[in-house]
């Protein structure tokens, strides 16, 4: 059963799944291509890609102890890191409660490990590196769209716009059609729009407003109904775990002529059950077996779709998470028996250098920031 308790580190619903060995294949309907399109706020030329990993203190590492075994102390540097945030104060969260903006200028833990964005930033490991965003506000888009909450809109606001030049990915209400996050459509639309209006207000330059889909279970028909507009979305995303072969922003992005951000991508390996109950295979990269499956059943389908969609997909977030180690995925089906960190296979590790470390993909650079704020 999916908990009830508000969940900000990662809303994915535990339906989410794949049939073992299928592909993504994804290609140019007829008439849904805007042709000569301009690039969007810090898209990259085509055929570039940035390289994202996150998405907490653990997963990332690149600190003192007790976070210096995440993925920055194996890998090089990559281009931005992905972090998360909420507009959901007075909620409750795995015996956490949220006071708004948790995770942004203090360490705190609902449940997905500590997140810290300010304490990265402040470290020499993370410059330049672009910043990704999840905001969650779920059962408060009202709250948002009426103004209840301008005061945490606007402290967000003035905290992005007072990071300068590092590029800042904000996926408002990421996941917004999942069931788990249960937001009412109207108004997380308003509440879209507000958040961008209010930050055009400010000035806010350094920012891409990102419109995320949960990825599968939803037609082009259905996405159109969550839409915010053209002048709203700078980049849409989707998440890439389970069941990847059914999304449609591919196609959606490009009938409105925008790039894609597979913004949350993590190995699952599903079992002949998983549409009914969510159950994906235990994956323990540490494990050889179970890694070399990871490998050939997810990491080979997640590059494929990158090198088929060069064009289009522009930015990728890898998660480099222990999912099984945080209480918010004891319970949840699809991540329950997953440690998806890619430094516990040597195997995965040398294969992922093998792509990672060379074209398409983007990594941190003293010339980053210049790369991607010509890129508008």
């Amino acid at each position: 059963m999916i908990r009830t308790v508000l969940i900000i580190g990662l809303g994915v619903g535990y339906l989410q799944a794949c049939s073992p060995g299928t592909s993504h294949t994804q290609g140019k309907p007829p008439g849904e291509e805007k042709v000569g399109r301009e690039r969007a706020k810090f898209e990259p030329e085509d055929g570039k890609c940035i390289l994202f990993i996150g998405q907490e203190l653990e997963a990332l590492g690149g600190l003192e102890a007790p976070w210096n075994d995440g993925y920055l102390d194996h890998f090089q540097r990559p281009g931005g890191f992905t972090m998360y945030t909420n507009f959901s104060q007075g909620d409750s969260s795995f015996g956490y409660e949220l006071k708004g903006l948790d995770g942004l200028e203090s360490t705190d833990d609902w449940g997905d490990s500590p997140s810290n964005m300010s304490k990265q930033l402040e470290d020499p490991n993370f410059a330049n590196m672009a910043l990704a965003i999840g905001l969650g506000f779920v059962n408060h888009e009202a709250d948002v769209a009426n103004g209840r909450y301008d005061d945490q809109v606007l402290r967000l606001g003035n905290w992005i716009k007072g990071l300068g030049k590092r590029p800042v990915f904000l996926r408002i209400g990421y996941e917004f059609g999942g069931e788990w996050n249960h937001y009412d459509k109207e108004l997380y639309k308003v509440a879209f729009r507000k958040i961008k209006e209010t930050y055009d207000s400010l000035g806010v330059e350094n920012v891409a407003y990102v419109w995320q889909s949960h990825g599968w279970g939803q037609d082009l028909e259905e996405l159109e109904s969550w839409y915010p507009g053209d002048e709203y979305v700078d980049w849409c995303a989707y998440s890439f775990f389970s069941r990847f072969d059914e999304a449609q922003m591919i196609p959606f992005a490009r009938r409105h002529g925008k790039p894609v951000f597979i913004a949350e991508a993590s190995a699952t390996i599903s079992t002949p059950t998983v549409k009914t109950n969510g159950k994906t295979k235990e994956t323990i990269f540490s494990n050889p077996e179970q890694a070399q499956e990871a490998w050939d059943k997810w990491f080979i389908p997640f590059f494929q779709a990158i090198d088929e969609h060069p064009d289009v997909i522009k930015a990728v977030s890898y998660i480099n998470c222990n999912w099984r180690s945080h209480p918010m995925w004891f319970e949840n089906p699809t991540f329950q028996d997953i440690d998806a960190r890619i430094q516990t296979s040597s195997m995965i590790s040398e294969r992922w250098k093998e792509k990672v470390y060379q074209a398409p993909f983007i990594q941190a650079s003293d010339s980053l920031y210049k790369l991607l704020w010509q890129g508008e």
